[in-house]
């Protein structure tokens, strides 16, 4: 699937209601699980991951005044 140009996966585990994902951003790859019942809604709980990853990567690095 691909959500704001971003190509990630989402994947039932061997355990009920466990649904393995992964995304990367940059050189950076993120993955975890999630829980819940329904694909569309661990789907949904990844794109806001991916959200916040991209709003860290586009805000810029805090500068040494000294």
């Amino acid at each position: 699937m691909i959500y704001r140009d971003i190509q990630y996966i989402v994947t039932a585990t061997a355990e009920p209601d466990v649904w393995h994902w992964r995304f990367q951003v940059g050189d950076t790859i993120r993955s975890g699980t999630t829980q819940t019942r329904l694909a569309e809604l661990a789907a949904r709980r990844v794109r806001s991951k991916i959200d916040a990853a991209l709003k860290t990567a586009s805000s810029p690095v805090a500068r040494d005044n000294t």
